[in-house]
């Protein structure tokens, strides 16, 4: 997709602590300011034919690792140790800077740029030395706000959209509940119309984001019909009488993302802050999976290429049997295989990017990719820590923190198991009813 005249610009300013966007006329350049350091130490393809990356998308990525570098890395641990990251701070940085509007509209605050250059911040969002904060910016970016910048009202994009793309306001999802996590028809939160507003009640699990956030994109049962028919996603704002923040979830990884218990007592907010069309919830939700699962893949790769490249490091420097842990031909074999792997999975993602910006539907290339990194982050996990030793059972190196974090990838997001479903659909293979 060509890039518009007259979008903004991205400039990162020399200011360590502020960012800011200025407009010009002309096909964007990202270039300018930026570090010229390579993305990461294992991709060759940073300058020139790259399948879907153009010099802007580098550049691009090279502002987000300023940021990265100079917000967030150096605090990564003190946010691990206490359970949480300072959501509106790190999001106003972004938001000052462009990150959190990548591909929403111009006229609501967003850079309007093209699916691919959220596939290029998701990768680098994966050289944040942690699982839950890429995550709960995810959240933020391609989870709580597709559906509304694209189907809401300009009154709810103004009240939420907007502030969500300066990091003003901090979102959550409210899908997932106690009994409804991958199979997301038999949610049984509702929201009965009364009048000009909707009471809510019921409870929604495993919202990240949860306990900071400023407004949720709640899906809820808003009739009794048929449930692929009967949701809406809505506009809530998170301090409305009767939203009860239940606990914070403490969990095995994603330390520095806070996960929360979420209940509804009869909570009203105005019937107007349905997105789009009443009904049309549960669609609206798996229209956006394609883009959520994919994004899961591009900010994975990233993070396996650095615990790979780590592990070389460090079992060329541990010795064992007076020679380095790394000649040992069942170690450097093993790691041979892991970023072969890793480079299949880059191309299967790459290739469903570009059919996806041609307007091709890639749900089944999308839970390919899904189902691999599910299983791939868990073996270069396993398979590194164990090159680790001692080391790599405790919580002092990266790989460890790695091991716990990226468990979740299998089952958030869609479980492995509904992965082969789809994809067993999609190749024809399912028991007729």
């Amino acid at each position: 997709m060509a890039l518009r005249e007259g979008v903004l610009r991205l400039n990162l300013v020399a200011s360590r602590h502020f960012y800011k966007l200025t407009s010009f006329g002309g096909v964007r350049s990202l270039s300018e300011n930026v570090s010229s350091s390579p993305v990461t130490a294992s991709d060759p393809e940073t300058t020139g034919g790259h399948l879907i990356y153009t010099q802007d998308h580098v550049a691009l990525r090279e502002s987000l690792r300023k940021i990265i570098d100079q917000e967030i890395n150096p605090y990564v641990d003190q946010w691990e140790a206490e359970g949480k990251f300072p959501a509106h701070k790190i999001f106003k940085i972004l938001g000052s800077a462009g990150f959190l509007g990548v591909n929403k509209p111009v006229e609501f605050g967003g850079l309007g740029l093209d699916f691919s250059y959220s596939m290029a911040m998701s990768e680098e969002l994966g050289n944040i030395r942690c699982g839950g904060i890429p995550m709960a910016i995810g959240v933020q970016t391609d989870m709580s706000t597709p559906a509304l910048s694209r189907f809401g009202s300009a009154e709810l994009k103004k009240e939420f959209l907007v502030p969500s793309i300066t990091g003003d306001k901090v979102a959550c999802l409210g899908v997932s509940e106690v009994g409804a996590g991958s199979d997301v028809s038999s949610i049984m939160t509702k929201a009965v119309r009364k009048g000009g507003d909707l009471v809510i009640n019921g409870g929604k699990m495993w919202t990240t984001n949860g306990t900071q956030a400023d407004w949720m994109c709640l899906l809820a049962n808003t009739s009794d019909g048929a449930p692929h028919k009967n949701k809406s996603l809505i506009c809530l704002p998170m301090n409305l009488p009767g939203v009860h923040i239940a606990r914070k979830i403490d969990k095995l990884g994603m330390w520095s993302s806070d996960t929360a218990e979420v209940f509804f007592d009869d909570v009203r907010v105005p019937y107007k802050n349905i997105i789009g069309q009443e009904g049309m919830g549960f669609t609206y939700q798996m229209l956006q999976f394609q883009e959520e699962r994919l994004w899961a893949v591009a900010n994975s790769l990233t993070m396996m290429d650095t615990i790979i490249q780590e592990t070389i490091q460090y079992t060329r420097q541990r010795k064992i049997f007076k020679m380095p842990v790394l000649y040992h031909q069942s170690v450097h074999f093993k790691l041979a295989e892991l970023q072969t792997e890793v480079e299949l999975l880059r191309s299967l993602l790459y290739r469903a990017t570009a059919l996806y910006l041609k307007g091709n539907d890639v749900t089944k290339l999308a839970s390919m990719a899904k189902l691999k990194v599910g299983r791939l982050t868990r073996e270069v996990g396993d398979s590194c820590l164990q090159f680790w030793g001692g080391m790599g059972f405790t919580n002092d190196v990266l790989v460890s923190r790695f091991y716990r974090d990226s468990r979740l990838i299998s089952i958030g997001g869609g479980a492995d198991e509904v992965m082969l479903g789809i994809i067993c659909k999609y190749m024809d293979m399912l028991p007729r009813k």
